[in-house]
């Protein structure tokens, strides 16, 4: 654990959050988990600082009052008869060398009607409520201290020294010490360097070795137990297979062909290009938004393919094959990243994946972006191959399914599975740009962990109810169907409407359109919202994402658990990235997320988690 800087009691110089200015404060408490000084200005207000924030008084320059009376009344009578405010008292000699001096210092000097406007965002005015934690009275969408800001920053970072400001009014500061920073505020770039990763996750060491394991283990079971004639767990172990009959060269040839077919869709020229989140270092990186056009391509594939009588069916009849063939492929692109990130630059590393543990930094991603020029790969693997790769599943399913059980139509419960099912792909990669906001892109490496969840698990365990039904085929009654589709629409209303309040927030706080939004601003400069879908639960989306979650089972009927091992599974993920939010904002947003948390007590589940 880094060991603190600044003592309790020690009086610094702390920096404003969202400006640069920086102001006389007592360090009152230090919280050892998330590194974050609690300070107090000479008004009373206290802020929770980083201490990248806070400076020592020694770093700051000592600057005398200007006027050498002692009166404040003669020295305003002295200002107003003079033309300018560096001008001396009257009968009080000023040497040229002075005069020149105080020529060169005024073209330095910000200002005061510049420097004035500061004060609609001083602390006497808009207390501790407004930066750390608690809204104001009036809980009003309040984007002033952003709008200064802007307007600010243009002056601010060219070569002048903010030398004239203070916490107390006018009278006050004349009795008081002023201080300037010795440096220029410039236009600078990070220098951060990724640090070591202390909290390990998933169990540590032993937890992730375990899981690189397990996770292979599950899949097979699962598709295994599909193939019974009564999956219940009462059949436990399924019999398992000659391992001969888990690989087939031909299919790893055409897990390889789809793979690569969709990397060359990620790499064609259409598609706007955007820019993610700032790295540790200050670079943004861009990412070409073309994955519904890749979806479209697919389509027309292989619409083409089955306009020639190809049979789609041949993946229901080597699915095991083909999982076991992505697996493989998993690994080998897991053990190729973890080799190329012993080469990588430190700020290039993975904050979760950085614990210097070989297994640990396997599994969770030693690197953060591994790119092949500008071919980002995990960026890729998050929603081309797996989740187009679900929806190709599910239509072979569907089409095995009239096949193997002589049908002109499909089953109204394979209907419904595929129905919602394509929604959901269609809706991810509609809004492919909010994903550069998760925490698999701007927190989590690219390592075993996503590799396989997002070549693996997403297709071959999300696709799981449309696999048991074309073995266990279970009739539904319409008003049934019109019931579960009810269902699916409120859970899929609450999981685009929340993650649209909530990118749009991200994007443009100062819009129009947001204005009946309340929200707790942070020192970070960022605001956490109390209404909306996001004042009901801390994770409305996540909320959305279970019910429709259990509207993809229901088709399946109630004979067995086993299509509802994606619900359960879904929940215990969410719960699990749940937590894992939690601890993360709390490092970030101090006591604005404790009085966040006290707004909203609600993680998931209304009136219950």
């Amino acid at each position: 654990m880094p060991s603190r800087k600044f003592a309790d009691g020690e009086v610094v110089m702390g920096r404003w959050p969202g400006s640069v200015l920086y102001y006389e404060v007592e360090v009152t408490h230090y919280d050892d988990v998330s590194h974050l000084y609690t300070v107090k200005y000479k008004d009373g207000t206290e802020l929770a600082l980083k201490e990248s924030d806070i400076r020592s008084q020694s770093s700051f320059k000592h600057r005398k009052n200007q006027s050498s009376s002692s009166s404040p009344s003669r020295k305003s009578r002295s200002r107003s008869r003079s033309r300018s405010p560096g001008r001396p008292a009257k009968g009080r000699r000023r040497s040229s060398s002075q005069s020149r001096e105080h020529k060169d210092d005024k073209k330095k000097i910000i200002p005061e009607t510049t420097l004035a406007l500061p004060v609609l965002v001083k602390p006497s005015e808009n207390n501790t409520r407004r930066y750390n934690g608690e809204p104001d009275s009036t809980e009003r969408n309040d984007k002033s201290c952003i709008i200064l800001e802007q307007k600010l920053k243009p002056d601010l970072e060219k070569e002048r020294v903010p030398e004239q400001y203070s916490l107390r009014s006018r009278k006050e500061e004349k009795k008081e010490e002023i201080y300037s920073e010795k440096k220029v505020f410039e236009t600078k770039t990070f220098e951060k360097v990724s640090a070591k990763t202390k909290d390990l996750e998933f169990g540590g060491r032993i937890g992730t070795f375990l899981l690189i394991f397990f996770l292979p283990t599950t899949v097979l079971y699962l598709l295994l137990m599909c193939k019974q004639d009564d999956p219940s767990l009462m059949n436990f172990p399924p019999p398992l297979p000659a391992l001969e009959s888990l690989w087939e060269s031909r299919v790893f040839g055409l897990y390889l062909l789809w793979f690569f077919l969709q990397a060359l869709f990620y790499l064609l020229p259409i598609g706007k290009v955007v820019e993610g989140l700032p790295l540790s270092n200050g670079r943004k990186l861009q990412y070409r938004i073309n994955g519904i056009y890749a979806f479209i391509l697919t389509a027309a594939a292989i619409g083409t393919l089955l306009y020639f009588q190809f049979e789609l069916h041949y993946l229901y009849d080597h699915f095991m094959q083909f999982a076991v063939s992505a697996a493989a492929f998993s690994m080998a692109l897991s053990i190729y990243l973890y080799i190329r990130s012993l080469k990588a630059p430190e700020e290039e590393l993975a904050p979760g994946g950085n614990s210097g543990y070989f297994i640990y930094d396997f599994f969770t991603g030693h690197e953060l972006n591994p790119r092949m020029g500008s071919f980002d790969l995990k960026y890729f693997c998050e929603l081309r191959p797996g989740l187009i790769g679900w929806v190709v599943i599910n239509l072979a399913m569907l089409l095995a399914e009239m096949k193997i059980h002589n049908q002109s139509m499909p089953s109204l419960s394979m209907i419904l599975v595929n129905s919602f099912q394509l929604l959901y792909v269609v809706d991810a990669l509609w809004n492919e740009e909010a994903i550069l906001t998760t925490m698999d892109i701007t927190h989590d490496g690219f390592g075993f962990m996503l590799a396989f969840g997002d070549l693996v698990w997403v297709p071959f365990v999300y696709s799981l109810q449309a696999y048991y039904l074309v073995g266990h085929p279970n009739a539904i009654s319409w008003p049934v169907a019109a019931a579960i589709t009810t269902l699916n629409c409120i859970g899929y209303y609450i999981f685009r409407s929340a993650n649209s309040q909530k990118n749009n927030f991200r994007r443009n706080p100062s819009d129009p359109k947001l204005a009946y939004l309340k929200f707790i601003p942070t020192a970070t400069g960022k605001g956490l919202l109390v209404t909306g879908w996001w004042g009901f639960v801390r994770h409305p989306n996540y909320l959305g994402d279970i019910i429709m979650a259990l509207a993809w089972s229901l088709p399946c009927g109630f004979n067995n658990i086993l299509p509802y091992f994606y619900v359960i599974y879904f929940i215990c993920l969410l719960v699990h990235r749940e937590a894992r939010d939690e601890h993360h904002c709390k490092q970030k947003y101090g006591l604005a997320w404790e009085r966040y948390c006290q707004r909203v007590p609600y993680r998931i589940f209304p009136y219950i988690y």
